[in-house]
C-alpha cells in the first residue's frame, strides 16, 4: 500500500517559556511541550490525502519518549501508525542529523508517495529539515505548500512567496514542505480519541536505523549552540512633565516619529 508520511516534532511551547531574570536564560525545566501548529498542519494534510486516495497514513517524530501523547493526538486525527525515533543517542540533533533520522526511517518504511513537513518548528524556525530531507532522499521538493492535490503519479501545488503564488507539478515521490493557510486542523471527536488507542505507537533506537552513532546526535551535528539568552532590554525611561497638554502630546509624537515608532 503506498504511504504518505507527516514529519511533526514535539517540542517546548515557546508560548509559554519563562525566562529567568538573573540569566536571562529560557527555564525549561517543566516546560510544556506540544505539536506545533505548523506540524499539525502537515499531519492534517497527510490524513487528508488519504482520504482521497486511499494510501496509509504514517506519522514520523524524532523526540523524547513523551512525545506519545503527541503520536496519540496524531492518530486521534485519523494517522494509521506513528513512529517515534527516540534513543539517548539522539539527543541535541540539529535540523542536518534531524533530517539523517527522518531519512533513515523512511528509508527503513518504504513504499512512500509523499512526505510532509511544516515549513518550520516553531521553536526553532530553521526551515531546514524539509529541504535536507528531499536532499538525504534524493526527492524533488517543494516548499512553502499553500495548497496541493495528487492525481496519479504527479502532485500539484501552489506555493506561498509572498509576493506572489506559484504553481508547480512534481513527479512522486517527492518532499512538502507546507505552510499554515494550507487547513485548519481537525478536533477529534471522543470515538476517534477511543479508536487511537488501538493503533500501533513503535518506537526505533539507534538500533532500529541504519545510521552511525557518528552522524546523528551531538556528534552529527554541524550546528553547535554555545548559548540561549533573552535580548536584555532597557527601558529609556523618558519622562515629560511640566508642559500644557497640547504641547506634551507634540513632543511625545516628535519623540516616537524620531525612534521610529511612528511613521
Amino acid at each position: 500500500m503506498p504511504r504518505v508520511i507527516a514529519c511533526f516534532k514535539y517540542s517546548i511551547d515557546a508560548s509559554e517559556l519563562r525566562i529567568d531574570p538573573s540569566t536571562r536564560k529560557p527555564v525549561v525545566e517543566g516546560a510544556k511541550r506540544k505539536t506545533g501548529d505548523i506540524d499539525k498542519r502537515a499531519i492534517e494534510e497527510a490524513i487528508r490525502v488519504k482520504e482521497r486516495t486511499g494510501w496509509t497514513a504514517t506519522g514520523l517524530c524524532v523526540g523524547p519518549q513523551a512525545a506519545r501523547e503527541a503520536a496519540r493526538e496524531a492518530l486521534a486525527m485519523g494517522l494509521d501508525e506513528v513512529y517515534i525515533l527516540s534513543d539517548p543517542a539522539f539527543e541535541g540533533s540539529d535540523t542536518l542529523a534531524t533530517a539523517r533520522l527522518l531519512a533513515a526511517a523512511a528509508r527503513k518504511l518504504g513504499d512512500y508517495k509523499l512526505i510532509l513537513c511544516g515549513e518550520m518548528a516553531l521553536d526553532g524556525l530553521s526551515a531546514q529539515v524539509g529541504p535536507r530531507l528531499a536532499e538525504l532522499l534524493d526527492l524533488p521538493q517543494v516548499t512553502y505548500v499553500r495548497k496541493l492535490s495528487v492525481e496519479g503519479e504527479k502532485l500539484t501545488a501552489e506555493r506561498d512567496l509572498e509576493e506572489e503564488y506559484e504553481v508547480v507539478e512534481v513527479e512522486l515521490p517527492a518532499v512538502v514542505t507546507v505552510t499554515r493557510e494550507i487547513n485548519e486542523p481537525r478536533l477529534p471527536s471522543l470515538r476517534d480519541i477511543l479508536r487511537a488507542s488501538k493503533k500501533p505507537i513503535v518506537y526505533w533506537g539507534a538500533g532500529d536505523l541504519e545510521v552511525g552513532a557518528d552522524v546523528v546526535g551531538e556528534k552529527g551535528s554541524k550546528v553547535k549552540v554555545a548559548d540561549v539568552y533573552a535580548p536584555e532590554v532597557k527601558r529609556k525611561g523618558v519622562i515629560i512633565e511640566e508642559k500644557p497638554a497640547e504641547e506634551a502630546a507634540e513632543e511625545l509624537v516628535k519623540y516616537l516619529l524620531q525612534e521610529g515608532v511612528l511613521r
